[in-house]
């Protein structure tokens, strides 16, 4: 009994030290980041794909907007990103921590928020957080009720849906650097996204949860639309990077195909929700028979027919 009771104590001291470990963890995370941070500030000639690294981003992208950060001015540093879940893991919060930057996120959970509102990270830093379901008929809305407007550092965007018609409805604000999310399984060169649906949410929209989004020469055509130059695209085959003209001189401008990644990632599912690690090719047949706008044609198409000729 008493053995019993001496596991019990060591397992109390050993649960009550787990904050204080985890804010430890996060300071080395930090502190990793910033030794990055310092290794690429002292090789100017990188190129944008080499630079990537990774300290609370999902992939490369802390690296990448360090990179942008060297070469485009951002007298106010002032970003967005929505569609973050708890924060932990998002393209923005290494810019709040070590760059002090402050900022707005959005998500559409009140849990995820209250989370944010939670960490220290909102009082040190400036943080802003707010619950919205995000559409492109409140967006503008939002960000000038939370005191967004104007020439600020950097938007990104990831709602997992309606990523390309949220960007197309942003006006209030002139982001410098524009973070967009792409689907890869619409390919390179094809001008597609899903249709526009208000209510949009990806786990209900397909069972396989890869049916989402825009592609990535649908984002290119948009940001020129709206003035912006895509001058490249994370190696994971997710994310792509926008720089407003008149700041992109010293940056190199590439198109879509040149950016295009295929997703290294495989997050598909079965039927009955479970991850069934399906590879590129049957990812993208299994929502073959799935409908999404083409642009150039302005009309429905079929997943299956996008890039060919009907």
């Amino acid at each position: 009994m008493r053995s019993v009771l001496l596991l019990f104590s060591r397992i109390r001291r050993l649960i009550s030290t787990i904050p204080d470990n985890s804010r430890r963890l996060q300071r080395i995370q930090e502190a990793l980041g910033r030794i990055e941070r310092r290794q690429l500030a002292v090789v100017p000639s990188a190129r944008f794909g080499d630079s990537e690294f990774r300290v609370f981003s999902q992939w490369g992208e802390d690296g990448l907007i360090q990179y942008l950060l060297d070469r485009v001015p951002t007298p106010n540093r002032i970003f967005v990103e929505f569609g973050v879940e708890n924060y932990l893991e998002s393209n923005t919060r290494f810019l709040a921590v070590n760059d002090s930057w402050s900022g707005l996120v959005m998500d559409g959970s009140q849990k995820n928020i209250a989370f944010i509102k939670a960490d220290p990270i909102s009082w040190a830093c400036q943080l802003k957080s707010a619950c919205a379901f995000i559409t492109r008929e409140n967006i503008n809305e939002l960000l000038e009720s939370n005191g967004i407007a104007g020439d600020i550092g950097l938007l990104s965007v990831d709602v997992d849906g309606n990523d390309y018609w949220i960007w197309e409805a942003v006006s209030c604000i002139s982001p410098r650097i524009v973070i967009c999310e792409y689907n890869s399984l619409f390919g390179p060169t094809a001008r597609v996204t899903t249709p526009y649906d208000p209510a949009f949410v990806r786990g209900n929209a397909h069972y396989s949860k890869v049916y989402y989004g825009a592609s990535i020469a649908a984002l290119e055509s948009l940001g020129r639309s709206k003035g912006y130059t895509l001058v490249g695209g994370n190696s994971a085959g997710n994310n792509c990077f926008f720089v407003r003209n008149d700041l992109a001189t010293a940056l190199t401008q590439v198109n879509a195909e040149q950016a295009y990644r295929r997703a290294r990632f495989r997050e598909c599912h079965d039927e009955s929700g479970r991850l069934n690690h399906a590879g590129f090719e049957q990812q993208l047949a299994c929502i073959g028979d799935l409908m999404v706008f083409d642009l150039d044609r302005q009309a429905l198409v079929k997943v299956s027919n996008v890039g060919r000729n009907e």
